[in-house]
């Protein structure tokens, strides 16, 4: 044991906080320690003793157990009797000095005569501790040995009064410090990581795949899982053990004690309850929970009961009250909301751990009076046994129980935080499964359960993404489609309804400030320019005063559009343009002006002399070209303060954050924040308080975010990905850098973002490996930091913030803005955090999914999303890859979003704004069913066509004879067809003009000879009539198209001053003369190569006729 270390200032402290508690006595419930004189401990071998009050003193005050060893504590000094060996580990505190402390003596056995004279030392100095004969003893502890056995002999003779000490020690020993407390936190997580990765999941496939299992396998099963480090990471394995076998019980028989094994009954589909807890360091932990198999509505609410008992209870652990008014409180509670389950509870609500499992003193029942003081840990466990469920169709379900539990650390303020965080809501531990006779059976009422059912394993019911934990059946199309139905049906009631609350709520046009350069003519500058009749810029008023017909006319900055300033031979002319109706063409101008029917300047030039006159300090363009820097400059000012200003004017105001002071706050140092504060990327720290997080760059920035702001957190750990991050949606935009921000980011880069490909790199590299070995490991401390800062935040805030990971595995390839990115489904959102701008959809939001572009013959297609508030737009995602559909479809139809897919791109500005004017309407004539394939409308359209191509058959339009010359001539033509387009794309680059025009000719006269052919016969006027009305039709919006019209402006203008000329152009909003110029369209000729067009069979005509209504019926849309 030389190469082990003692912590002296540990053991110092521990050992002081004994002496001075056996001193001065403050324990109120407990006076056994004021009693004795002395203190002994004998600790010997025996495997079979796990916990012992003995062993937990050695433990407590050395850090190991030491066995065949006596301890004995007096008033002048501390006496350890052990081996050699031991003996040389305890010299390391042997020369430790304190007045608060006696002095410190270890005793080597000797062998040879068994200890005798050693026996014989010990028994002089608990005699002369105090001169008394009462020696506290831990009286359950008995070890067996040689050695023990011979002690106890010769202590018996002595005649010594013994007085049991336990409860005492044990309630000196409950209030944890830091080292402790981190210990048993440790062990929280690994029993957390062993019940949520392993037992957990085991249930799930012994469930799914309808296994028999028993119970005592799934025990042995987790035992085992502890040394795995495919379900424990972050600690020592070596370190690990359990505190007692995981019990595991099901089918009727339950007993809520940690004394209780796992049965080797098998797991009964039913009520499932699950105990398991992880000892670290010698430091216990536990948590319990309940799973519920298709529970009933009373299970539900029996179980929902239970945690509100829990989190009473959490509530009212805190320093200064005592344990058994907790209990009266949790029985008053039950008293008031459920007095009939008050005889099924449990004897008493938990009791403290440490390094005993169970410390028995220590209670939460109803004769405890231990006070509870702060960092103390407790198990806080609650069961309700013997419940009846009415509703079970066998025997084993008939009787059930309920039982959770939880490693919680008292703080100085209520309540207790939980360090077992798995949750436990019914969401998270029910099961709903369908057996196949009810897949089979039509009955809305089941499908309603099964709706219900896929609220598991998850935070919300998107959870439905984890269908590998759900039992599916492998062809889902069909009913896939009859779900889509359902949905549509829900979809437009739902709206409609949603519709009709909101009622005639009309948005507010924004009117325009009104502002005003000066309230009266006193205000007006006296300065020599103005009274000159020059331009003039007043700063203050941001106003500019300008002469107009020899009068001072002062204009506001924000009514000039723009200037501009050149210089023609002598002169240097300055225009002016204004803002004034009809100037912002296309943008809503209702509310920009007060008066609208009034008349507005437009433009104004000013023209001044380059040439200094004698007797003039300087030219007369100086005042232009003053004038010109300072517009500039004020307008500049002007538009940066009204940007301001719009970016705040919609903000909500947020609370103010409360800080902290706790040190044991979350908190995540040298991240990065995106968007930036400032231009260049700073690093700075993210912390946890009391409603929201702050983060603190190095440069002193500041930005908070509070917890009720939070619409989505996320979570994405560093694998596949350079980066780890966290990830805040926000549900107010909150302001930082100048800008709002509806997303903010905090993220640390995990590796090289760019890799230096001149370098020199060998697979064997001992760099390169191990830069490599360095890289898995700071991932891995990351990932163990960020999961660990986000546990503890959900933790902290109750679950009012939870944080969502992306299920890489499921996500899919799509353009949300420039750049293709990896977008991935969350529990309740679509998300691509890695690249800026991010890209979050929450889906509780979204009304239904249209596909744009699904057509076998291209590669991708578009989704766009619809949201619930027609008024927002939507949100598009190009170029997904068409390999991609039936997962996506999938994907939305597990999440019981609605989807409908098309051919064509449709206007979404345009079909938004139809709905939002008559929402009413929309819905009548059948809301979103338009958008299906097989809709009403688009299929009349299709059977309309079918029709007028039925009429197009060879035998309605003559003889055989003259079908075998059209099919011949169809023949021909399309061999000309092939032979132009070999042309057209092998040998016209290397022809010349003229060659091209004496080709084209020859196609002119082609066609006019074989239409004037043709002509003579009816087969040809009767198939190409519908042609024919298209190429009229097509030539008729091409006219149309180039038709345009201008609008004129008189233009006034007159000399306002010697020095300077102007000409201002006024314009009435009433002066509505227009001139229309028509542009006719010349006739051009088709010089087309394909000669299928002319062909006159009726397989050709119909596919023609298919063409044309399709492009119809595209431009339709």
């Amino acid at each position: 044991m030389s190469g082990i270390v003692l912590d002296k200032d540990t053991f110092l402290r521990r050992i002081k906080r004994l002496y001075s508690e056996w001193k001065n006595p403050t324990i109120a419930h407990d006076e056994s320690l004021k009693k004795v004189s002395c203190i002994m401990t004998v600790v010997g071998v025996d495997e079979v003793i796990v916990y012992s009050k003995s062993t937990a003193l050695q433990t407590w005050l050395l850090g190991y157990e030491f066995t065949d060893t006596i301890s004995v504590f007096t008033i002048d000094g501390i006496y350890f009797l052990t081996s050699k060996k031991k003996i040389e580990f305890l010299r390391q505190i042997e020369n430790c000095k304190d007045t608060e402390i006696p002095e410190i003596k270890l005793i080597v056995r000797d062998r040879n005569d068994k200890d005798k004279v050693n026996f014989e030392k010990l028994l002089g100095y608990m005699k002369a501790s105090n001169k008394g004969k009462v020696v506290g003893v831990f009286s359950k502890d008995g070890f067996p040995g040689e050695f023990c056995e011979s002690w106890k002999s010769v202590y018996k003779k002595e005649n010594f009064e013994n007085v049991d000490i336990s409860a005492a020690i044990a309630y000196i020993m409950c209030p944890k410090d830091e080292p402790e407390i981190n210990n048993i936190r440790k062990a929280a997580l690994v029993s957390v990581d062993l019940f949520t990765k392993y037992l957990k999941d085991q249930i799930m496939v012994v469930i799914d795949s309808d296994k028999k299992v028993k119970h005592s396998k799934l025990s042995e099963g987790a035992e085992s899982a502890l040394t795995d480090k495919k379900y424990v990471s972050g600690v020592d394995i070596s370190l690990l053990e359990m505190c007692y076998p995981p019990i595991i019980q099901s089918g009727g028989v339950y007993s809520l004690k940690f004394s209780a094994h796992s049965d080797k009954n098998f797991l009964h589909f039913g009520v499932i309850v699950c105990s398991l807890g992880a000892r670290y360091k010698s430091y216990c932990s536990n948590i319990s929970r309940t799973f519920l198999v298709n529970p009933t509505q009373q299970m539900q609410d029996n179980y929902n009961f239970l945690v509100n008992i829990q989190e009473e209870i959490l509530k009212l652990l805190k320093p200064g009250i005592k344990l058994n008014k907790i209990y009266d409180a949790a029985i008053e509670y039950v008293k008031k909301e459920k007095p009939s389950l008050l005889e099924n509870l449990t004897k008493t609500f938990g009791f403290a751990l440490g390094i005993e499992f169970r410390e028995n003193s220590i209670i939460i029942g109803p004769k405890c009076q231990a006070e509870v003081k702060k960092n103390m840990i407790f198990n806080v466990n609650i069961g309700i046994s013997n419940l009846t469920n009415s509703e079970s169709t066998d025997k084993e379900g008939k009787s059930y129980a309920l039982f959770i539990g939880d490693t919680v650390l008292v703080g100085e303020q209520s309540p207790a935080s939980i360090m077992t965080p798995s949750k436990k809501k019914i969401k998270n531990i029910g099961i709903f499964i369908k057996d196949d006779s009810d897949e089979d059976d039509g009955d809305d009422k089941e499908e309603v359960k099964e709706d219900k059912g896929t609220e598991i394993l998850g935070r919300s019911k998107r959870n439905a993404v984890l269908e590998s934990k759900l039992r599916t059946e492998t062809n889902t199309e069909e009913k896939r489609k009859e779900h889509q139905k359902e949905l549509a049906q829900r979809l437009n009631e739902q709206a409609r309804e949603r519709l009709a609350k909101q009622g005639d709520s009309k948005e507010v046009e924004k009117v325009r400030k009104n502002t005003v350069s000066y309230k009266s003519v006193s205000q007006m500058p006296r300065e020599t320019e103005v009274k000159e009749l020059k331009l003039f810029v007043d700063k203050k008023y941001e106003t500019v005063i300008m002469p107009i017909f020899g009068i001072t006319v002062p204009f506001h900055i924000s009514m000039i559009k723009n200037i501009s300033q050149s210089v023609e031979g002598e002169y240097t002319y300055l225009r002016i343009n204004f803002f004034h109706p009809g100037a912002t063409m296309g943008r809503n101008e209702g509310g920009l002006y007060p008066q609208p029917e009034a008349t507005f300047v437009k433009e104004v030039t000013y023209r001044a002399s380059n040439v200094k006159e004698h007797g003039e300090v300087a030219a007369s363009s100086s005042n232009l070209n003053n004038a010109f820097r300072l517009i500039k400059e004020v307008q500049k000012r002007f538009k940066t303060r009204e940007a301001e200003e719009r970016e705040k004017e919609d903000l909500v105001k947020q609370d103010t954050l409360i800080l902290s002071q706790n040190k044991g706050n979350p908190k995540l140092k040298d991240l990065y924040i995106r968007p930036n504060i400032v231009t260049k990327r700073m690093t700075g720290s993210l912390e946890a308080h009391t409603n929201g997080f702050r983060y603190i760059s190095v440069r002193g920035d500041k930005v908070d975010i509070l917890y009720n702001n939070i619409k989505s957190a996320f979570f994405q750990p560093c694998d596949s990905e350079m980066i780890i991050l966290l990830h805040f949606h926000l549900k107010h935009a909150i302001m930082f850098g100048k800008k709002k921000h509806l997303d903010v980011q905090f993220y640390t880069e995990v590796g090289e973002i760019t890799t230096d490909l001149g370098k020199h790199q060998h697979m064997h590299d001992r760099d390169d490996l191990a830069a490599e070995q360095a890289e898995r490991e700071l991932r891995h401390k990351l990932k163990t930091a960020f999961k660990s800062f986000c546990e503890k935040v959900e933790s902290m805030t109750k679950q009012q913030v939870e944080f969502d990971t992306p299920f890489r595995e499921l996500g899919f390839p799509g353009a949300p803005f420039r750049s293709t990115v990896n977008l991935m489904p969350t529990s309740g959102s679509l998300v691509n955090l890695t690249e800026w701008p991010p890209f979050v959809i929450t889906l509780d939001d979204v009304e239904l999914v249209h596909f744009e572009r699904v057509q076998f013959h291209l590669r991708n297609f578009d989704m766009v999303f619809v949201f619930k508030d027609y008024h927002k737009r939507v949100a598009m995602v190009n170029a997904i890859p068409m390999s991609m559909l039936d997962h996506v479809k999938e994907w939305l139809n597990s999440c019981d979003i609605r989807y409908s897919e098309g051919i064509q791109s449709l206007n979404w500005a345009k079909i938004m704004k139809t709905i939002t004017d008559n929402p009413e309407n929309f819905f009548e004539e059948g809301g979103w069913t338009f958008l299906d394939p097989e809709s009403g409308s688009e299929g009349g359209n299709e059977s309309a066509e079918s029709e007028e191509d039925e009429v197009y058959e060879p035998s309605d339009f003559g003889s055989d004879d003259e079908s075998d010359e059209d099919s011949e001539y169809s023949e021909a033509s399309e061999d000309e067809s092939d032979d132009s387009e070999d042309l057209g794309s092998d040998e016209e680059s290397g022809k010349d003009w003229s060659d091209l025009e004496r080709e084209a000719a020859e196609e002119d006269r082609n066609q006019e000879f074989n239409g004037d052919d043709k002509h003579n016969g009816k087969s040809y006027d009767k198939k190409h009539s519908k042609s024919s009305k298209h190429s009229r039709s097509d030539r008729g919006n091409q006219q149309q198209n180039k038709k345009h019209k201008s609008a004129t402006h008189t233009k006034n203008s007159k000399h306002t001053s010697s020095t300077s000329h102007s000409s201002s152009k006024l314009k009435s909003s009433k002066d509505k003369h227009h001139s229309k110029d028509k542009h006719h369209s010349s006739s051009h000729k088709d010089r087309s190569r394909d000669k299928g067009h002319h062909s006159s069979s009726s397989k050709r005509s119909r596919e023609d006729s298919r063409d044309h209504g399709h492009k119809s019926k595209k431009s339709r849309h």
